[in-house]
């Protein structure tokens, strides 16, 4: 199953999306539900209640606007670091450098504020007079359906919703001089999303792929596989001591190939174009302004 969040007709929607993605069909929710694109079906399948039932309205997804799947996530998005081992490797001198020696230790864990979250094809906006090193970072997400605290690893993946791409965008300079990463990683646009949401029971995403295109030239290209944590240990990971709810996101780290950690870096700039794509999820193409 495919929920798309969409705008059409002046309005918020929420659909199904056929399996050659070319259709959407409309279910049928309030509008002030709708607003929140899948968030509430998510919360209502986790308390047993059923889907809403479609509507005879369906949208072609070319004529519409789609929205992030998640558009006003309940609280700060759960993001990795450090999480293929080509990528520890090309940032081992910079962002990496202060940190265990032994990329498999412990996760590297931090947050995006929900309010930086956009939709797959909005324009991601360069804060110039801040920052002079934005990069883009490939990522698969998942999307938890069931809540915990304490998840074990064994058990992980039944609290797995489905699964999403996003675009980490990041202010390299700002992610450095702070020593931290929530400011670098949270500016307004800096999370595009989507393009819909794909249950588990359709994608299984510790067997995929993430590729990245910056103007048509391929940057990233890596298997989950390759991750060295994966997906039922980052699970267990951010659910230590901490309770995760429906809807919950957690961004599972990208591949080698950032413009950091090219020779020269390569960093964004206002007219470049980044691709992201998901073998079976779909893509996200972002323009900077």
């Amino acid at each position: 199953m495919r929920l798309a969040a969409f705008l059409a007709d002046g309005h918020a929607h929420v659909g199904l999306v056929d399996p050659d993605g070319h259709t959407i069909t409309a279910l049928d929710m309030p509008r002030a539900e709708a607003a929140y694109g899948v968030l509430p079906l998510i919360a209502a399948l986790a308390e047993g209640r059923p889907l809403p039932a479609t509507t005879e309205r369906r949208f072609k997804v070319k004529e519409v606007q789609l929205d992030a799947p998640l558009p006003r996530p309940r609280r700060n998005l759960w993001c990795v670091g450090r999480n293929y081992h080509a990528h520890a490797k090309e940032l081992s001198a910079s962002v990496f450098k202060d940190n265990d020696a032994n990329p498999a230790s412990w996760p590297i864990v931090f947050t995006k504020v929900p309010e930086c979250v956009v939709g797959p094809h909005d324009a991601v906006h360069v804060p110039s007079e801040v920052s002079e090193q934005i990069d883009y970072e490939a990522e698969l997400a998942v999307v938890i359906g069931k809540g915990g605290k304490n998840i074990p690893r064994a058990a992980a993946l039944a609290h797995v919703f489905g699964y999403t791409i996003v675009n980490d965008v990041t202010a390299r300079d700002v992610q450095m001089r702070h020593q931290q990463w929530d400011m670098g990683k949270s500016f307004d646009t800096f999370c595009p999303m989507g393009p819909w949401i794909v249950t588990a029971d359709e994608l299984d995403g510790t067997k995929t792929r993430v590729r990245c295109w910056v103007n048509g030239e391929l940057r990233q290209d890596g298997p989950t596989e390759n991750m060295i944590f994966d997906i039922p240990t980052l699970i267990e990971t951010v659910s230590r001591g901490i309770t995760l709810y429906p809807g919950d996101v957690i961004a599972t780290g990208t591949p080698a190939g950032v413009g950091m950690g090219l020779q020269p870096p390569r960093y964004l700039r206002a007219g470049d174009v980044v691709r992201i794509e998901v073998d079976g999820l779909g893509a996200i193409e972002n323009r900077f302004v």
